[in-house]
Protein backbone atom coordinates (compact mmCIF):
# COMPACT_ATOMS: atom_id res chain seq x y z
CA UNK A 1 0.00 0.00 0.00
CA UNK A 2 1.26 3.31 -0.74
CA UNK A 3 1.36 6.15 2.12
CA UNK A 4 1.95 9.19 2.23
CA UNK A 5 6.05 10.43 1.77
CA UNK A 6 6.26 7.39 -0.47
CA UNK A 7 7.91 8.19 -4.08
CA UNK A 8 4.96 7.95 -6.50
CA UNK A 9 5.15 4.84 -8.64
CA UNK A 10 6.70 6.03 -12.47
CA UNK A 11 4.65 5.45 -15.05
CA UNK A 12 3.66 5.92 -19.15
CA UNK A 13 0.56 5.43 -20.61
CA UNK A 14 -1.56 7.10 -23.54
CA UNK A 15 -4.10 9.93 -22.87
CA UNK A 16 -6.98 10.52 -24.91
CA UNK A 17 -4.43 11.57 -28.46
CA UNK A 18 -2.68 8.11 -28.13
CA UNK A 19 -0.04 10.41 -27.32
CA UNK A 20 2.53 9.23 -24.88
CA UNK A 21 2.07 10.63 -21.12
CA UNK A 22 4.81 10.18 -18.16
CA UNK A 23 4.75 11.19 -14.79
CA UNK A 24 8.24 12.66 -15.49
CA UNK A 25 6.20 15.21 -17.52
CA UNK A 26 4.98 17.05 -14.28
CA UNK A 27 8.37 17.23 -12.54
CA UNK A 28 8.67 20.26 -11.23
CA UNK A 29 5.06 20.34 -10.92
CA UNK A 30 2.62 19.24 -8.21
CA UNK A 31 -0.07 16.81 -9.71
CA UNK A 32 -3.55 15.68 -8.92
CA UNK A 33 -3.51 12.08 -10.20
CA UNK A 34 -7.13 11.18 -9.77
CA UNK A 35 -8.21 7.41 -10.84
CA UNK A 36 -12.20 7.05 -11.52
CA UNK A 37 -13.92 3.72 -12.71
CA UNK A 38 -15.35 4.69 -15.71
CA UNK A 39 -16.12 7.52 -18.27
CA UNK A 40 -19.32 8.92 -18.35
CA UNK A 41 -20.69 7.48 -15.38
CA UNK A 42 -22.45 9.74 -13.01
CA UNK A 43 -20.10 9.89 -10.49
CA UNK A 44 -17.55 10.21 -12.62
CA UNK A 45 -19.06 13.07 -14.75
CA UNK A 46 -19.15 14.75 -11.07
CA UNK A 47 -15.75 14.39 -9.88
CA UNK A 48 -14.37 15.43 -13.32
CA UNK A 49 -16.32 18.24 -13.76
CA UNK A 50 -15.57 19.56 -10.21
CA UNK A 51 -11.84 19.29 -11.43
CA UNK A 52 -12.83 21.34 -14.40
CA UNK A 53 -14.92 23.79 -12.60
CA UNK A 54 -11.56 24.79 -10.82
CA UNK A 55 -9.11 24.31 -13.02
CA UNK A 56 -8.42 27.40 -12.84
CA UNK A 57 -7.70 27.88 -9.21
CA UNK A 58 -5.99 24.69 -9.11
CA UNK A 59 -3.19 26.11 -11.75
CA UNK A 60 -2.55 29.25 -10.06
CA UNK A 61 -1.64 27.22 -7.06
CA UNK A 62 0.68 25.42 -8.99
CA UNK A 63 -1.62 22.05 -9.78
CA UNK A 64 -1.66 20.51 -12.87
CA UNK A 65 -4.42 17.09 -13.29
CA UNK A 66 -4.31 14.03 -14.79
CA UNK A 67 -6.92 11.47 -14.83
CA UNK A 68 -6.78 7.67 -15.41
CA UNK A 69 -9.50 4.93 -15.88
CA UNK A 70 -9.71 1.42 -17.70
CA UNK A 71 -11.21 3.19 -20.82
CA UNK A 72 -9.66 3.82 -24.75
CA UNK A 73 -7.97 6.38 -25.34
CA UNK A 74 -11.33 7.01 -27.77
CA UNK A 75 -13.94 7.02 -25.05
CA UNK A 76 -11.71 9.60 -23.33
CA UNK A 77 -11.59 12.12 -25.99
CA UNK A 78 -15.62 11.58 -25.88
CA UNK A 79 -15.41 12.58 -22.48
CA UNK A 80 -13.19 15.41 -22.71
CA UNK A 81 -15.56 16.92 -25.51
CA UNK A 82 -18.70 16.23 -24.33
CA UNK A 83 -17.90 17.83 -20.49
CA UNK A 84 -15.05 20.32 -22.00
CA UNK A 85 -12.57 18.84 -19.85
CA UNK A 86 -9.12 21.17 -19.79
CA UNK A 87 -6.90 17.89 -18.52
CA UNK A 88 -5.65 14.76 -20.18
CA UNK A 89 -7.31 11.31 -19.45
CA UNK A 90 -4.72 7.84 -19.63
CA UNK A 91 -6.44 5.31 -21.08
CA UNK A 92 -5.19 2.39 -18.46
CA UNK A 93 -6.66 -0.48 -20.83
CA UNK A 94 -4.01 -2.73 -19.23
CA UNK A 95 -4.65 -1.48 -15.99
CA UNK A 96 -0.77 -1.05 -15.13
CA UNK A 97 -1.10 2.37 -13.76
CA UNK A 98 -4.04 1.57 -11.90
CA UNK A 99 -2.73 -1.31 -9.91
CA UNK A 100 0.48 0.66 -9.30
CA UNK A 101 -1.59 2.75 -7.60
CA UNK A 102 -3.35 0.53 -5.51
CA UNK A 103 -6.87 1.54 -6.97
CA UNK A 104 -7.58 -1.78 -8.28
CA UNK A 105 -9.81 -4.10 -5.59
CA UNK A 106 -12.33 -5.68 -4.28
CA UNK A 107 -15.79 -3.34 -4.58
CA UNK A 108 -19.07 -4.03 -3.43
CA UNK A 109 -22.85 -2.40 -5.19
CA UNK A 110 -26.01 -3.30 -4.42
CA UNK A 111 -25.13 -6.41 -2.49
CA UNK A 112 -22.44 -7.59 -4.96
CA UNK A 113 -19.28 -7.95 -4.61
CA UNK A 114 -17.00 -7.18 -8.02
CA UNK A 115 -13.11 -6.53 -8.84
CA UNK A 116 -12.88 -2.80 -10.07
CA UNK A 117 -11.40 0.60 -10.18
CA UNK A 118 -11.29 1.84 -6.32
CA UNK A 119 -11.87 5.65 -6.75
CA UNK A 120 -8.94 7.53 -5.54
CA UNK A 121 -6.97 10.65 -5.47
CA UNK A 122 -3.29 10.92 -5.13
CA UNK A 123 -1.48 14.26 -5.06
CA UNK A 124 2.21 14.37 -5.76
CA UNK A 125 4.54 17.10 -4.84
CA UNK A 126 7.39 19.01 -7.40
CA UNK A 127 9.99 16.47 -6.25
CA UNK A 128 7.84 13.43 -6.93
CA UNK A 129 6.38 12.67 -3.36
CA UNK A 130 2.52 11.48 -2.33
CA UNK A 131 1.64 14.14 -0.41
CA UNK A 132 -1.86 13.50 0.16
CA UNK A 133 -3.93 10.03 -0.66
CA UNK A 134 -8.03 10.51 -0.99
CA UNK A 135 -9.63 7.39 -0.49
CA UNK A 136 -13.28 8.69 0.25
CA UNK A 137 -13.93 10.91 -2.94
CA UNK A 138 -16.66 13.25 -2.18
CA UNK A 139 -17.71 12.88 -6.15
CA UNK A 140 -19.76 16.22 -6.53
CA UNK A 141 -16.95 18.63 -4.66
CA UNK A 142 -13.52 16.70 -5.37
CA UNK A 143 -11.73 20.13 -6.42
CA UNK A 144 -12.85 21.67 -3.06
CA UNK A 145 -12.04 18.84 -1.21
CA UNK A 146 -8.66 18.71 -2.79
CA UNK A 147 -8.36 22.14 -1.63
CA UNK A 148 -9.33 22.26 2.07
CA UNK A 149 -6.56 19.34 2.55
CA UNK A 150 -3.71 21.07 0.79
CA UNK A 151 -4.19 24.47 2.30
CA UNK A 152 -4.34 22.88 5.56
Amino acid sequence: MLKVGDKAPDFTGVNQNEETVKLADYKGSNLILYFYPKDDTPGCTKESCSLRDFHGELLEKGYKILGVSADTAAKHQKFIDKYNLPFDLIADTEKEIIKAYDCWGLKKFMGKEYEGIIRTTYIISKEGKISHIFKKVKTASHAEQILEEVEN
